[in-house]
This record gives C-alpha cells, structure tokens and sequence, in this order.
C-alpha cells in the first residue's frame, strides 16, 4: 500500500507478478506477518516470558532477525514518503515516554532487553503496512498469515493437544480443555482470533468472499473455544459500532459510539474503583462486581501509582519484580499481588510504570488520533474497507485493554494487532489507497 501513483493495469502471468519487486514486498510483509504472530516458541506456554529472557538465544537471534529484515525491507521496497508519514508527533512524544520509563526503571539493561522486542515489534508492523503496494497486496499478506495461524493452531489441536489446550497439570487447571493453539493463553488466542475474524469481514466486504467466511467463520469457532467471555462479547460489539454506521453513510456515528464506549468501559472498570461516587453505587448495586478479583489489583496500583504519579515506576519495574515480592499478602485478599505478571488493565498498567503525563499522551495516540485519521478517510471503497478494519482491531483492542494489559508489552500479538491498526488508520487516512480489482 505504499504507492501513490496512478494505477495502470499490467497484464502479468501470476507466476512472473511473483518474482517482481512488488511481487517480493508483499512475500516479505507476509512472512513477517506471520513469524512475528506465530513467534519463535509456538505451542510453548513459557513462550511470553521467553521473549524477554535476555539468555534466551532463539528469541534473540529470530527478533533481531526480525527487525533486520524489517529495516532493509523498508529501506530497499518501501516508499520512502508512505514510511515518513507513519511518524507522528504523538507516537513520537509517547516512544519518548517509553524511553525514560527504560532508563527509570531499576534494571536499566534487563529494561533495555525487554524495550527491544517492542521496538522490533513495532517496526515490524511498521514495515509490514507499508510494503505491500495497494489493497489486494495487502489482502494477500492478510489471507498468508490467517490460513498459517489458524492452520497452525487447529493442527496443533490434534498433533500437540497438550500445548494447544489448556491443561488441569497447568497452573491454572480451570481454564483446562480450553483452545490456545500456538499461543501461550486463551486470552491471547481469543483477541487474535477476533482480530483475524475482523481480516475475514475485510475480505468478504472488499469481494473475496471465499476467502473471508472462511477466515471468518475459522477465527468465531476457534475463538468461542477459547472460553474468553470478554472477547466473545467484544466482537459483535466492535462490528456493529464501526460497520453500521458505514453502511448506513453515518459515518460520523463510529467516533461517536466509539467514544461513548470508551467512557463507559473506563467508568465501569476503574471508575468502580477511583471514582467515589461510582464505586459507592457499585458498592450498592453490585456488590459482588470485581471482575475476577482485578478491582484489588487496581486499588493496589493506585495506592503503589499515588507515590510516583510523574515517573512511574519503569519499564518491568513493577509487576513481578523484588518490589512486590517483598510485599505483605493479607489473607483476605483475591489475587496474591507477588505472583501476577501485569495488572490486568492496560492503562493503569501505563501510568504505574511510565506515570500519570504518559497516560495521557497514551490517550491520545491510541484513542483520540486514530478516531481524527478516521474523520479523515477518503470516500473510496478500499480506504472505506481497510479504515474499517483497522478501526473494528482499534475499539476491539481498547476495549479489551480495560481488562488486560498488552499496551508495549514485547511481542504480544494483541499488542501487534493493536499498533498495525492504530498506525494503518494514519495512513489510510492519508492517501487513496490502490486496488486493481473492480467491482
């Protein structure tokens, strides 16, 4: 998608469009696509903490791989106006954030290791938007990674049963018979599978309709096996929000929907715990509401957040570190604070390790400007479908972070997902894209 001349139709054999240079981006931007969703560690449930172990030499060597790739890639096939255009004050100013919650943080090199990962993520969806020269480059990529990942994760069903399902010998035995595939956790695999079933409703709207029930109707079932009653709920939401405004030429009612829910989901998660009047009516009316134990998690982060709100407390400096280890643990309390790896709310979970001013900036960069690119989107069907797309994976995914955190963690899928979208709305929002078919 990273031209901007005219199109002019070529007549080409499909074998020879292969091995042209547009043909060759769209395989790199494929192939990135799907290694960085699979990752290096498929179907092992250590595979998350893996990535960031400094000592782990297949994840060293694959990511920097990775973002070796990624860097030659968009030096020698991208557009080198599209992939300026990426940049953004926001995500400038929230990078810089970033970098100084690195340098705060009490183990600067092993920070440093972890930031890694991010970045490379980050560049790599970077590259894998821009390579591919107009819409149906990008359909590839897509259909590429979805048929590898769901290929991948309902095989590993029957040949890796107890990799790609939970188990009762897994530290959390409840969750046992549930799908994760090749990920480390249903709630990774769910929100992946939501966002490859917003891939399909793409395809199917853009004219490859095969291809998008397919993709679609393989993301739903494997999703609603993953048992995660968040995503399930989340999906049907996100579509209506984003697709029936368009269909019906209201378009302006997605940012409006979109904001509205955005304020809801923040006041009914942690406003039931910061916001006095909001928690005394929950108090009230739904005594019972702590969403698995999370709202103790909150009231520990802000109590922990109060005495470093500017700063934080750096970047993997706070959940499982020495910090909290040493903590006391009343015995009345859901969730043993020691033992969780984040805080279960991706917003918090931004201000507890880079401070309550890069929250902020995250509001922006990650809510407000994409719903402005949207405003933006130029009145053509392949900017229309693809801003879609990217908006259903944006609200999805914000939505979601209310009660998971995935916000600059490493090379987490959902997080991946997440930055493709939010930096894709940018660029739709920017130029007409190309597409060869017709309708």
């Amino acid at each position: 998608m990273s031209s901007t001349d005219s199109l002019r139709r070529t007549e080409r054999a499909p074998l020879g469009a292969a091995f042209t240079r547009d043909g060759v981006a769209t395989a790199i931007a494929a192939l990135l696509f799907t290694v960085i969703i699979v990752s290096f560690r498929p179907f092992q449930p250590a595979g998350a903490e893996l990535t960031g172990d400094g000592g782990d030499i297949v994840n060293q060597l694959g990511f920097g791989s990775l973002g070796a790739i990624s860097i030659f890639s968009l030096l020698a096939f991208a557009d080198p106006r599209v992939a300026r255009s990426l940049i953004s004050p926001s995500w400038a100013l929230m990078l810089g954030f970033f970098f100084l919650s690195v340098i705060l943080a009490t183990d600067p090199p092993s920070a440093m290791r972890a930031a890694s990962f991010t970045m490379i993520g980050i560049i790599t969806m970077a590259t894998i938007l821009v390579l591919p020269r107009d819409a149906d480059s990008f359909a590839r990529v897509i259909i590429f990674t979805a048929v590898v990942v769901l290929g991948l994760s309902y095989v590993g069903l029957i040949v890796f049963p107890n990799e790609a399902l939970h188990t009762a010998d897994s530290q959390e035995p409840e969750h046992a018979g549930l799908w994760r595939g090749v990920f480390t956790h249903k709630n990774i695999a769910g929100p992946v599978m939501a966002c490859f079933s917003f891939a399909g409703l793409y395809l199917w709207r853009r004219g490859q309709r095969w291809w998008g029930i397919g993709i679609f109707s393989a993301a739903m079932i494997f999703m609603l096996h993953t048992g995660s009653k968040t995503t399930v709920g989340l999906v049907p939401f996100s579509i209506l929000i984003v697709v029936l405004p368009s269909v019906i030429g209201m378009r302006l009612g997605t940012p409006i929907l979109f904001l509205s829910a955005i304020i809801a989901a923040a006041v009914g998660t942690l406003g039931i715990v910061f916001i006095a009047p909001v928690k005394h009516l929950a108090a009230v009316y739904f005594p019972d509401l702590t969403y698995t134990g999370r709202t103790t998690l909150w009231e520990f982060a802000g109590e922990m957040l109060a005495k470093r709100p500017w700063t934080g407390y750096g970047y993997e400096s706070f959940w499982g570190t020495p910090l909290l280890l040493n903590q006391d643990q009343p015995f009345d309390r859901p969730w043993d604070i020691r033992t969780i790896v984040h805080g279960h709310d991706g917003y918090l979970d931004i201000a507890v390790l880079m401070g309550i001013p890069a929250l902020c900036v995250a509001v922006y960069t990650f809510l407000i400007a994409p719903l402005r690119n949207y405003m933006r989107i130029p009145l053509r069907k392949e900017n229309i479908y693809l801003g879609d797309f990217f908006m259903m994976v944006v609200l999805f995914a914000a939505l979601n972070g209310f009660l998971e955190s995935f916000f600059f963690r490493r090379a987490d899928p959902v997080w991946l997902f997440f930055v493709l979208s939010v930096l894709g709305l940018r660029q739709v929002s920017l130029r007409p894209i190309p597409g060869r078919r017709s309708y």
